[in-house]
């Protein structure tokens, strides 16, 4: 008969509805109070049944996991925590350890697989808590926890965290992960709330949340700090935030003093904190105070933990040695483990320490991290931190015949590793360095040094030197080539996303479409994700049943509604709007300058596509990386546009300078005037230039980065006085256009139903007063309210292609038409709109492919060549 366990140990879950209505639990669908909370742990504990079992949780950041999280915790279950998402790494911990229950999240719900009623197991009275130890995700190596461990560590972080019940912590970390486990544990504690959610950091959804939920702090890995410098963090205002963490892995000291310093700038705190799993998340942190001036320091042990460093022979570092209640029962290998009591007391760290008069400790290095090669000891984080003085990104491990690191991006690795190997002491066969899209890493983001030793057997080496590794061969179905190809960009990350590498609307429509017949679908906000994440859609084979009735589960059609369906799939594929619309609008543009039809006012559509595209490419990362990436795509209009025109100038006599410098809305004659025939690609122009000036105005920057919305709304006002002719204005009989740029940038940046309303609105005020000519208003209405509303439009599939080469070519063909139309018999009108078309798709190949070499061509000029730096010191 088992043991009853002493419940102190997780009395966090236990007391809940101690904190009555305070609100514990925020998701974007619902605010679940701490009673509220407590009632659903009660329940879900009932549904375990009589007697301690052992429970398995495919962990995830959900409301129905955590609950299932802290009934457990309370009810004195132990909880094996599975990895998120499944897959083999679950499969081997459930076939290792035979858990009695098992419990997944489906449709929101948490749904238990009883596999007996009573355990077959023999489960330890103070055990809690089944962890997988860092670096191990799936091993059957388990770290045993207990209650006292979880409820002293948690305890300890609120303390030197200074949290109180008013802090809101977001959850940018696993729950299947100590940290972000640690997360959870140590706001619950002490009453406060946390914002659930698994959006990244890099989704500008994250930081509406921030902002509506009040968060005060987020949990942050190494790598994090690389997504917060692309999402342009430096220049964000969030009012609520008082500090960030940091764990999971050395931070680069730089990166802590710079972010201890915009912290101190900002008014939040930055936390550098260690821990292992093995010790329940923490064992150290830095006081925030000390982070510029001690940015190597991993800090002072947590409240009731202390350190000591044993010494290891031949080295002036020793090994860190850890104590406190925090610390593991042991290991488990084996479900006989379960059994086990306490068998270790104290936590032997495998990181080499020095600590110093200041009583701060320092990591250098990892006692299991070095490696002895032709009777020299190498150390390989040493090995990391030469390659990373020299620019690179790379993780090193080895053997006892050879150093083997994988290294980002493609380099000169072969005089890389001849550098590397004088520095080391090393012959020139024992640095084996292999060219990789992205270093390999575990779930929890740390590298893989397995599979980076495993690349020496894979690319045939033998140990016989230096292996670059051939150049990545990309099928065409690879995320990373098309971006590559689309963009002329080298050194494709799986963590860019395309608005990081420079993509703007240019780019967008070619891209786009080559992605869709590559992964089979268009993921929403794909321009925001990583090139990791966008992966072929998973195939759904239908059941022989549905595929001979015509049936599906709780859905009968029969053969003719199936025939339909598959028809209509096969005929018609949806496409995004802003692209049908662009590809419409040229059509649309050409034929009545041509006079083959009369349909005005889809040119004014296209200022509110521009606006919309504004706001998805162009208003992310640093100020400086933005307006770089803005004046970039400003130079994309500009230059072809001023070799047409500046043609047309010296053939013709129908064009002034005025045209050629795209200065004819301020220097031309007022009123329509054949001078005029190039107001769409100046006034644009104009636009995205003063945009570019007021956003490098930090005040303007931070309004924009806080109020997205309402900054858009602010154009739409700055413009109006000139709409009702309330101001004068130069543009030549086209009027302003200001305000239909900012309507477009407002759909974009219309994250509710209510904010779409409300732009409805706006435009259904503003638009029907925008010309005399009620039908060009309706069309503009239309336009808008398509692009709004509709994020895709049906076009048959047939017309997909040309579709994408029109609307990647408008602003060519826009460009170009009034120089090719006059040269075909005017009688064939329907032959000079497909001439123009042809045309202006010819140029753009042609312009597009020549801006991407010289750009590429610029690119390798402003890259610096290697420096090696020698006579580094090394640990031997």
């Amino acid at each position: 008969m088992d043991v009853q366990p002493d419940l102190a140990g997780v009395s966090f879950a236990a007391k809940l509805a101690g904190f009555g209505d305070r609100p514990a639990i925020r998701t974007k669908d619902q605010s679940v109070s701490y009673s509220e909370l407590a009632r659903r742990v009660e329940d879900t504990t009932r549904t375990f049944g009589p007697g301690r079992r052992l429970i398995a949780l495919e962990a995830e950041n959900s409301l129905p996991s955590l609950v299932v999280y802290l009934a457990a915790l309370s009810s004195g279950n132990p909880l094996l925590i599975l990895p998120t998402g499944g897959g083999t790494a679950t499969e081997t911990l459930v076939a290792a350890y035979d858990p009695d229950v098992v419990v997944r999240t489906s449709h929101g719900e948490a749904v238990l697989d009883v596999r007996r009623e009573e355990t077959r197991h023999e489960l330890h009275p103070e055990l809690a808590l089944l962890l997988s130890t860092s670096g191990s995700t799936g091993s059957p190596k388990l770290v045993r926890l207990s209650g006292d461990s979880v409820q002293a560590n948690a305890s300890a972080i609120a303390q030197y965290l200074h949290l109180r019940p008013s802090d809101t912590a977001a959850t940018t970390l696993p729950l299947s992960y100590c940290y972000g486990m640690s997360v959870v544990n140590s706001h619950l504690v002490v009453g406060a709330s946390l914002a659930l959610t698994d959006l990244s950091v890099v989704d500008p959804c994250f930081w509406e949340l921030a902002r509506t939920e009040n968060v005060t702090s987020f949990a942050a890995v190494p790598y994090t700090f690389d997504l917060l410098d692309r999402v342009g963090f430096e220049h964000m205002d969030i009012p609520s935030l008082r500090y960030i963490t940091q764990a999971g892995g050395r931070l680069d000291p730089d990166r802590v003093r710079s972010y201890a310093g915009l912290g101190r700038r900002q008014g939040w705190d930055l936390f550098v904190m260690y821990g292992q799993t093995e010790a329940t998340a923490r064992m150290a942190y830095l006081p925030p105070d000390l982070a510029a001036e001690y940015p190597h320091a991993i800090g002072v042990a947590v409240p009731g933990g202390s350190f000591r460093l044993e010494p290891v022979p031949g080295l002036d570092a020793g090994e860190l040695v850890y104590s406190g209640p925090n610390v593991m029962l042991g290991y488990a290998e084996r479900p006989e483990d379960l059994a086990l009591g306490r068998v270790i007391t104290e936590l032997q760290t495998g990181d080499l320490a020095t600590c110093g008069s200041n009583g701060l400790y320092e990591i250098v290095g990892r006692r299991s991290r070095f490696v002895k090669i032709v009777g020299l000891r190498v150390d390989l984080g040493q090995v990391e931190r030469l390659l990373a003085d020299l620019g690179l990104t790379a993780a090193a491990t080895g053997s006892d015949d050879a150093v083997v690191a994988a290294v980002e991006g493609n380099h000169d690795l072969a005089l890389v590793a001849k550098t590397l190997a004088q520095d080391l002491g090393l012959p020139r066969s024992a640095v084996q360095l292999h060219s990789v899209d992205c270093v390999p890493r575990l779930a929890n983001g740390k590298p893989d040094y397995p599979a980076v030793l495993a690349l020496a057997t894979q690319n045939g080496d033998g140990g016989s030197g230096t292996v670059t590794g051939p150049e990545p061969v990309a099928h065409p179905a690879d995320v990373r080539t098309i971006f590559a190809e689309v963009l002329e960009q080298e050194d494709i990350a799986d963590t860019d996303t395309f608005v990081s590498l420079g993509g703007d609307s240019l780019s967008y429509v070619a891209a786009s479409v080559r992605l869709e017949r590559a992964i089979g679908y268009i993921p929403q906000g794909w321009h925001l994700m990583p090139v990791c994440k966008l992966a072929p859609a998973p195939h759904r084979p239908q059941s022989p049943a549905a595929a001979t009735t015509g049936e599906s589960a709780g859905r009968p059609g029969g053969r003719t509604a199936r025939t339909s369906r598959g028809w209509y799939r096969r005929m018609l594929a949806p496409m995004e709007t802003g692209i049908v619309l662009r590809a419409v609008a040229i059509i649309f543009i050409v034929s009545t300058h041509i006079g083959f039809f009369h349909w005005e006012g889809t040119a004014h559509v296209l200022i509110a596509v521009a606006g919309y595209n504004f706001a998805r490419f162009q208003l992310t990362g640093t100020r400086r990386a933005r307006l770089r990436r803005q004046l970039r795509s400003i130079a994309r209009i500009v230059a072809p546009s001023v070799v047409v025109i500046g043609f047309a100038f010296a053939v013709t006599d129908t064009y002034a300078w005025a045209n050629v410098f795209l200065l004819n809305p301020l220097l031309g004659p007022e009123g329509w005037t054949d001078y005029s025939r190039f107001w769409f690609i100046e006034i644009l122009v104009h636009i995205l230039l003063g945009l570019a000036a007021l956003l490098a105005i930090p005040a303007a920057d931070r309004a924009q980065r806080r109020w997205p919305w309402a900054f858009a709304l602010a154009l739409i006002a700055f413009d109006l006085p000139l709409l009702f002719d309330l101001v004068d204005t130069r543009y030549p009989g086209q009027g302003p256009v200001l305000w239909l740029f900012g309507l477009g940038w407002a759909a974009a940046a219309s994250r509710t139903l209510w904010q779409q309303a409300a732009v409805t609105a706006i435009a259904l005020l503003t638009i029907p007063e925008s010309f005399d000519d009620q039908y060009r208003s309706a069309t503009i209405l239309a336009g808008f309210l398509i692009l709004l509303w509709l994020p895709t439009l049906s076009v048959p599939r047939g017309l997909h292609r040309l579709t994408a080469l029109l609307a990647s070519a408008s602003l060519y063909i826009y460009v170009t038409h009034w120089l090719v139309y006059p040269l075909v018999d005017p009688a064939q009108k329907g032959m000079a709109v497909i001439a123009s078309l042809a045309a202006g798709t010819l140029y753009w190949a042609a312009a597009t492919r020549s801006m991407g070499l010289a750009e590429k061509w610029l690119r390798r000029r402003q890259i610096p060549q290697l420096k090696i730096r020698a006579g580094t010191s090394l640990h031997v």
